[in-house]
């Protein structure tokens, strides 16, 4: 039942200060869940902001957002992120990613989280490449597809994904400004262009 004079973020700390003291996860998701069948989508979420780092106040305030909004392209992907990070595995993840993406195509986190849960190392490599053209700036994409790339060159002594991998970090030291960043990615390529695959 519905309540408008719940206030959902103080429901949310006493339950996770409760949680602190006794450790009952349990208890936990049960304060979580009977909060969020009391309290509309947008509040729960206005709520749950300050918690969006502690997903065992996210997944089950989420899941009743999720269940209540399915085209929700943004609550899809804060319930996959808080999924991938308890371990919850990429099928899961995947499909709330691609729900994601069908209700939202322009959600970056969407595509990411998508990438992400792609278990084979050269189908990941495929999916960070269209993310990376579908989002040409962002950095992050690029980063991780040089990453997985390098992994897959490793792994397989693939020539082409070495080439991919060095070609993309050198696109992103051509545009880093930041003395570490460049650092970094310096030593990647030294360490890449030195492979005898």
């Amino acid at each position: 039942m519905i309540s408008p004079s719940i206030d959902a973020a103080a429901e949310l700390r006493a339950a996770l200060e409760d949680y602190e003291r006794t450790d009952n996860m349990g208890v936990l998701f049960d304060r979580v869940r009977a909060l969020a069948a009391a309290v509309p989508p947008d509040r729960l979420k206005e709520a749950c902001v300050p918690f969006r780092d502690r997903p065992e106040v996210i997944i089950p305030a989420y899941e009743r957002i999720v269940s209540q909004t399915p085209h929700d392209a943004q609550a899809l992907v804060v319930l996959a992120n808080a999924y991938w990070l308890t371990g919850r595995g990429p099928d899961v993840v995947g499909d709330l990613a691609s729900r994601a993406i069908a209700a939202d195509g322009a959600n970056r986190g969407a595509w990411h989280l998508w990438a992400l849960a792609e278990s084979n190392v050269r189908e990941r490599v495929a999916r960070w490449q269209q993310v990376a053209q579908r989002f040409p700036e962002d950095q992050i994409a690029r980063a991780a597809l040089a990453d997985n790339a390098a992994s897959l060159a490793g792994a397989e002594h693939d020539p082409l994904a070495l080439e991919l991998a060095i070609r993309t970090y050198e696109g992103l030291l051509e545009e880093s400004t930041q003395p570490a960043q460049r650092a970094a990615l310096e030593t990647a390529l030294k360490t890449l262009r030195e492979w005898k695959l």
